[in-house]
Order: C-alpha cells, then structure tokens, then sequence
C-alpha cells in the first residue's frame, strides 16, 4: 500500500492519484528512454506545457514546481554528459 505524508498525516493515496502517478513516470521513461518523437514529446509536456502538466501533477499529489526543479538537474546532467562524450570523441 502507498501513502503520502500531508501535515504529519498519513493519507492513503487514491486510485486516481496512482493512475495520474503512472502517467507521470510513463512520460519521465518515454522522455528518458523512448523514440526520438516521444522523447521530444515528453521533454516539452515536462518541461514547456504549463497548464496540463500542473493539472496532472496536482492530480497525482505532486507539486509540479518540485518535480519539474529535479527533472531539470537529470536533463542538465545529460546535456553535460553528452557535450563531455562530444568533446571525448574529437
């Protein structure tokens, strides 16, 4: 069973909030893993789209300004990872 901490109470999350949940780590995977279009799909829901992206994050219990924060040190990491693998190879 999954709970949320909501002012030092513990709340059983809701099978909607699973659901959303889910949707969020499938668009995180398609943006990490996925094709190049559902990549660039998911990096601009995650990243560009305001409006959907804070409903479903509110939906899943999740603040959208804190996932979005640590979603942003994964893709920094990654671009500097692959200018390091760029300049390797030269």
């Amino acid at each position: 069973m999954s709970a949320t901490m909501s002012h030092g109470v513990e709340v059983e999350d809701s099978a909607e909030q699973k659901l959303w949940r889910a949707v969020i780590a499938t668009t995180v995977q398609e943006w990490v893993n996925g094709p190049l279009r559902r990549k660039r799909e998911a990096e601009q829901f995650l990243f560009s789209d305001n409006r959907d992206y804070r409903t479903v994050c509110y939906s899943a219990g999740i603040n959208p300004e804190n996932l979005r924060s640590r979603l942003e040190k994964i893709r920094s990491r990654q671009t500097t990872g692959a200018q390091t693998s760029v300049l390797c190879a030269a």
